[in-house]
């Protein structure tokens, strides 16, 4: 039963990979457009990751400008293309940037190890259109206080990124105990050791802690640098990581549990049965008459 169910629902849905063919997207527009909440996943019922399934694929292939519209909604761009969409000098975008006015969706490492953000075409170009961000995009200088933050070396575009990271991470979170390791990911693991003192709550939770975005080789430079990243540095942000993560493990052991190994108990010890020839030598002993009957007759004999 279990396996019917299972090809059924393989044959109602498509695997990540097939789903960004028949949407006209590649596959990292497409995980941008699953992150970004454009494209609902399920899980796997066969333990196989995620799936999309066809009433998804159906309904966005009914809106309006499909394909180039979501093609357009996933559209990322680099410092200098972000400058250009926005109508401002690099330099002014950079410093943008770094206040956390826009904030990047993904980054990678160029091959000198250098960070680079990639930003949203469209958020960028919302925020130009928008009259209220007219002083911040037309300023001959930047307001006073700004260049306070940026001369004391203020650059939110890591943390801002690790928001848009925690919201998606969270959104396809099956249960408590993933929403606990969607939440760990950005803890180093001192902080998550004192949060989750018990051994085996922390193997658990370990489990369900994704890693950093991939940025090569286990152990290499450019993974030091993406877990660097990932993980919080800011004191609010920690704090509020923190708090989350101790209100959200209460929710998890309480809901489910984490498993431990049984408690290990002595084994009985076997009752030992006289063999054969122990009860045939007990046999072939006289019974000995009671002591006080022995001194008896001794007596009666003398």
């Amino acid at each position: 039963m279990s396996g019917s169910t299972v090809t059924a629902s393989h044959q109602l849905s498509c695997a990540p990979s097939r789903a960004a063919r028949e949407l006209g997207l590649k596959r990292s527009e497409f995980d941008l457009a699953v992150h970004l909440g454009h494209i609902w996943t399920v899980p796997d019922e066969g333990g196989g990751g995620r799936r999309v399934t066809r009433s998804e694929l159906d309904r966005l292939r009914t809106q309006d400008g499909f394909p180039d519209a979501l093609q357009e909604r996933v559209r990322v761009v680099g410092t200098s293309e972000g400058a250009s969409v926005m109508g401002v000098p690099v330099s002014r975008f950079t410093r943008l940037a770094r206040l956390g006015v826009v904030a990047p969706v993904r980054f990678y490492l160029n091959r000198y190890r250098a960070v680079v953000w990639l930003y949203l075409a469209e958020e960028l170009r919302q925020f130009a259109a928008d009259e209220e961000n007219c002083p911040l995009l037309n300023a001959r200088r930047t307001p006073e206080g700004m260049r306070d933050l940026l001369d004391a070396g203020l650059d939110l575009r890591a943390r801002n990124w690790r928001g848009r990271h925690r919201e998606f991470l969270l959104r396809v979170a099956d249960g408590p105990w993933e929403s606990a390791g969607a939440l760990a990911a950005f803890l180093d693991p001192v902080q998550i050791s004192e949060i989750v003192p018990d051994p085996y709550e922390r193997s658990h939770l370990i489990r369900f802690r994704p890693g950093p975005p991939a940025q090569g080789a286990q152990g290499s430079p450019a993974a030091y640098l993406a877990e660097r990243i990932t993980t919080a540095d800011d004191p609010d942000e920690i704090s509020r990581l923190r708090a989350d993560l101790t209100r959200t493990l209460e929710d998890a052991r309480r809901l489910r549990p984490a498993p431990r190994p049984a408690a290990k108990q002595a084994p009985p010890v076997p009752e030992r049965r006289s063999t054969a020839c122990e009860q045939q030598l007990a046999a072939a002993v006289p019974e000995q008459p009671p002591r006080g009957l022995l001194g008896w007759l001794r007596r009666k004999s003398a």
